[in-house]
């Protein structure tokens, strides 16, 4: 009699925990459901990125090595009216024919409102980074015909915000073509190979930033 009850009792327990596990099963099926169609509903944009100057302060090439110091000003604006981002990790650095040419600096993480713009002005640089000979090469040649394409990446995280509910964490990558060209004093010749250029420098001929472009983003 009393094995009886004993298994009714185990019975009717498991009975409970199943339709609780049940319950709990549907909502969390409800829940996804519902933010999977809000996200499709809402289809947050990538944000856009501008780079909008580009002051090189000095450049040493040594051999096979180069030392650069730069301050960036990047841009960042939020398309989306429902959709707030945030940026978990944000690096920027420069390259120069896929080579860095400075350290990557760590721009402090933040929470980026609907349509709202971000600005940011870094100061880069890069003591001695190691660079193929030919990248080296090729970099006194431009200097020499007074212009350099540089480019000025971002790789980051970012997650999606709409009301309560934050997405998982997305990969993000920037880049940002930074044309500078020869500004110097008129007749002051091309630019001397190695040695400090000082964008500041009296005297010296220096590479400045012709103009703001957009950049390549990719989520």
């Amino acid at each position: 009699m009393g094995k009886e009850k004993h298994h009714k009792r185990e019975h009717h327990l498991r009975r409970c925990c199943g339709g609780f596990a049940a319950c709990l099963l549907a909502l969390v099926l409800v829940v996804g459901f519902i933010t999977l169609v809000v996200y499709l509903a809402l289809r947050p944009s990538k944000p856009s990125f501008y780079l909008q100057d580009l002051q090189l302060r000095s450049i040493d090439l040594g051999d096979p090595s180069l030392s650069a110091n730069a301050q960036v000003t990047l841009a960042s604006r939020n398309p989306n009216e429902h959709v707030g981002v945030y940026y978990n990790r944000l690096d920027v650095f420069v390259t120069y024919r896929d080579e860095p040419v400075t350290v990557p600096v760590s721009l402090p993480p933040m929470y980026q409102g609907h349509r709202d713009v971000t600005i940011w002005s870094p100061v880069l640089s890069g003591e001695s980074v190691p660079v193929a000979g030919y990248v080296a090469d090729a970099m006194k040649q431009d200097i020499a015909a007074g212009y350099v394409m540089l480019q000025v990446k971002v790789d980051g995280r970012v997650k999606w915000k709409v009301g309560s509910w934050v997405s998982g964490s997305y990969h993000l990558f920037v880049s940002c073509p930074a044309m500078l060209a020869s500004a110097g004093p008129a007749g002051a010749g091309p630019l001397p190979l190695g040695g400090a250029m000082s964008v500041n420098g009296t005297g010296v001929t220096s590479l400045r930033f012709t103009q703001p472009t957009g950049c390549s983003v990719e989520v």
